[in-house]
């Protein structure tokens, strides 16, 4: 999520475009109750992708279900907005798989079952893509199942998966992009990995739960000196996503991407962390 009221009210509305647009393409190309899974994640891929592209964004005016009596800015027909939508259905699809093995909730069960159909569609759409996730998630789960306690180890097969993702195959034609993509999708599956490990450590502890945290480091994973290690890692690799999206020529919307990563995913990380971060991001 960016941070609102750093953002011009221009970039708000065009943040919300894209939000709308994804929303839509769902509608549109998949069907209407998968929108349910909508997510901001898939808005910042889009946004980042976008950047990098050279078409233009083109946007209209239509009503939405949710909010008929007003007509919505949009943005349309863009492959970059139907490729996020894509995306969000198929992580979607494997965050309640996970749900229904860790928690062994019958209601992401049910929406699994639900979403196969859709994801199953996508799966020989993106076959090579999807093959990639299948395999990095089934790493993750092997090494968390095995009480692996290396955090680069643990952290790497998340990383991959949104390194796939990130890396959109027309903007990969030009190599250099493609190395940028996946560095810049590597350091954001680290960043939300550790991040995630660190908000659930109350509730995986309460639930008799793997934790890479607590499995590394055990009671002390709540100590100020492992919050200060955990700090560093999850910093650094904000900086990295900064320092590639700053080699990066992508002009449009500028204002909103460097919002999220330079404001909206700091203020997340000093949420969950309880800390104070900017001058350890500044001087990395």
């Amino acid at each position: 999520m960016p941070e609102k009221s750093e953002l011009k009210v221009k970039e708000y509305e065009m943040f919300k475009a894209f939000y709308c647009g994804i929303c839509k393409s769902i509608g549109k190309r998949i069907g209407n109750v998968p929108r349910i899974t909508l997510n901001y994640d898939s808005t910042f891929l889009a946004l980042l992708l976008v950047s990098l592209s050279t078409n233009d964004v083109k946007m209209t005016q239509k009503r939405c279900m949710l909010h008929p009596a007003k007509k919505k800015n949009i943005v349309i027909k863009n492959q970059i907005i139907d490729y996020a939508a894509d995306m969000n259905i198929i992580l979607s699809y494997h965050n309640l798989k996970d749900d229904e093995i860790d928690n062994k909730s019958i209601a992401a069960k049910t929406g699994a079952i639900f979403l196969y159909p859709y994801y199953k569609k996508l799966r020989y759409k993106y076959t090579d893509k999807c093959a990639i996730i299948e395999r990095r998630l089934n790493e993750l789960m092997r090494l968390e199942n095995s009480n692996c306690v290396s955090l680069d180890q643990l952290a790497d097969p998340f990383s991959k998966v949104m390194e796939e993702i990130v890396a959109y195959d027309p903007l990969c034609e030009d190599k250099k992009v493609e190395e940028m993509l996946r560095w810049m999708g590597y350091n954001i599956g680290k960043w939300i990995y550790i991040l995630d490990a660190y908000d659930d450590m109350e509730k995986d502890a309460k639930n008799k739960k793997f934790n890479p945290l607590l499995a590394k480091y055990g009671n002390k994973a709540y100590t100020e000196e492992i919050k200060e290690r955990i700090q560093f890692v999850v910093i650094h690799s904000l900086d990295q996503i900064v320092k590639t999206y700053e080699l990066m020529d992508g002009k449009k919307i500028r204002g909103i991407i460097e919002n999220i990563i330079y404001i909206g995913m700091l203020k997340k990380t000093e949420k969950i962390l309880g800390v104070r971060s900017c001058k350890s991001f500044e001087s990395l």
